[in-house]
């Protein structure tokens, strides 16, 4: 029996992988990690493949989601059924029994706090490394935790792209809240299972509990919101319960991979509430970022990891933390299984070639994102930047986004002019002037890798 169950186990885990590599999107294939954990027991019943689960709302989800992936997987490794079922286990506390996670918010007769979704445990304030390209977004999100509901930071927007830790952030404020009010309801979900529960309501025409359950919670920390981009019908319900929230002064938080401005599909009445309160982005992370989280990880594994290796890990894995963090524990694992070889630097380049490849092939810069970034960092505009106007406190910050633009992009002379409405001609001279002044100006050329630093690019890409 014990010999049957850890071959299940293993079967699972192959499963798990398999599916991981189905996933089309980066997206889908993190949000999968945060679903698998609530999933238990896989087994063979004759021509069914049973997995259990805690509630009956992850049956429907789950179903939906992975049964035909699962299907897929299973008939990958020869093993041939015609139904993979998810089913409700009474031996399964809802979302209580994995230990990476805490705080499984279930309705009470009390509160009816209505979450489906665990909180990562390790997503605190205090696990957090804050660095210039979060800081803003840091502080915004410590002054929501310390006073929910009664700042000027209603609703919190936090956008930015993939693994920057939005949902870090978000995940730490409910932590924070739940230590220091109990008593409070908090409610974590993403996007998509709130649409989901949504449609089960209609479906079971149970459209009046559903409004009740989340017009009650204190705190409603919504994840990846631009989900909701095209879902009219929902778009309305969510409208409605947001009004619902703030009227009564309660906190919402949401995050999103674009600025609200930028949710194409969703309804202006809607993208205007979001902007009412505090919109901040969080920005890939700078060198120096970069390492010191590395070292935080390290240190959180109780491994030593020479600060070569580090710094190697922080200059060449650089698109999100995510990616870094699977380049670390690829390290770790290494130093766990060859205790008696030491780790050199030859060995690491030869165990992340692939992932260093893969850094290679991620989406380029945009020439928006470095004159938005170019702007911020020297107070201006950016329609300063495209304007016409020739003082020199416009003219610098316009010609080293046009150097930046040239450097850090693929993009041609004549592109890079149409972005900034200008010929190409003026875009080279701005480039080539912002290159002679860096040889000789040190000070602009701090600032210039600062900025380079702040787009997570090292700056030894200038001189390329």
């Amino acid at each position: 029996m014990e010999e049957t169950k850890k071959g299940m186990d293993s079967l699972w885990n192959d499963i798990v992988q398999q599916v991981k590599m189905l996933l089309p999107t980066e997206l889908e294939r993190n949000r999968m990690d945060r679903f698998f954990p609530l999933m238990h027991s896989p087994k063979l019943d004759g021509n069914l493949y049973v997995i259990e689960v805690g509630e009956q709302i992850q049956v429907e989800m789950f179903a939906n989601l992975y049964s035909k992936l699962i299907l897929e997987a299973l008939q990958t490794f020869g093993i041939n059924v015609d139904e993979v079922r998810f089913v409700v286990a009474k031996d399964v506390p809802a979302l209580q029994q994995q230990p990476k996670y805490r705080h499984a918010y279930q309705p009470t007769p009390q509160r009816g706090v209505p979450s489906t979704m665990p909180m990562h445990e390790h997503y605190t304030f205090e696990n957090f490394v804050k660095g210039p390209s979060n800081s803003f977004a840091h502080a915004a999100a410590s002054a929501v935790a310390k006073g929910p509901g009664r700042t000027s930071y209603n609703p919190l927007f936090i956008y930015g792209g993939t693994g920057l830790g939005k949902t870090h952030l978000m995940e730490a404020i409910g932590h924070y809240v739940l230590e220091k009010h109990p008593e409070m309801s908090v409610c974590y979900i993403t996007s998509e299972t709130f649409l989901n529960e949504y449609v089960n309501a209609l479906q079971n025409d149970a459209m009046q509990a559903f409004r009740e359950r989340y017009r009650k919670v204190d705190l409603l920390l919504l994840d990846d919101v631009q989900f909701i981009a095209g879902k009219n019908q929902f778009q309305e319900e969510f409208f409605n319960t947001f009004n619902s929230l703030m009227g009564l002064h309660k906190q919402v938080v949401m995050t999103s991979d674009v600025a609200p401005k930028d949710l194409k599909g969703c309804e202006e009445r809607l993208t205007g509430r979001f902007q009412q309160g505090m919109v901040v982005e969080i920005e890939s992370p700078s060198y120096e970022t970069r390492l010191a989280i590395l070292k935080s990880k390290a240190n959180a594994a109780r491994h030593h990891i020479p600060d070569d290796i580090l710094k190697f890990i922080a200059e060449n894995i650089r698109s999100h933390v995510r990616a870094m963090e699977g380049a670390l524990n690829r390290i770790v694992t290494f130093v766990d299984l060859n205790g008696d070889i030491p780790l050199t630097l030859e060995i690491t380049q030869h165990l992340l070639k692939d992932s260093i490849e893969e850094e290679k092939t991620i989406k380029d810069l945009t020439v928006d994102e470095i004159m938005r970034t170019v702007a911020q960092f020297y107070g201006v505009k950016m329609d300063d930047i495209l304007s016409k106007e020739r003082t020199q406190t416009l003219v610098t910050p316009r010609q080293v986004a046009m150097f930046l633009s040239c450097k850090l992009t693929t993009r041609s002379l004549v592109e890079i002019g149409r972005s900034f409405e200008k010929t190409h001609a003026t875009v080279y001279h701005g480039a080539q002037t912002i290159q002679k002044r860096i040889d000789v100006e040190s000070d602009l050329r701090k600032t210039v890798e600062n900025i380079t630093s702040q787009l997570g690019r090292n700056p030894s890409e200038l001189t390329k």
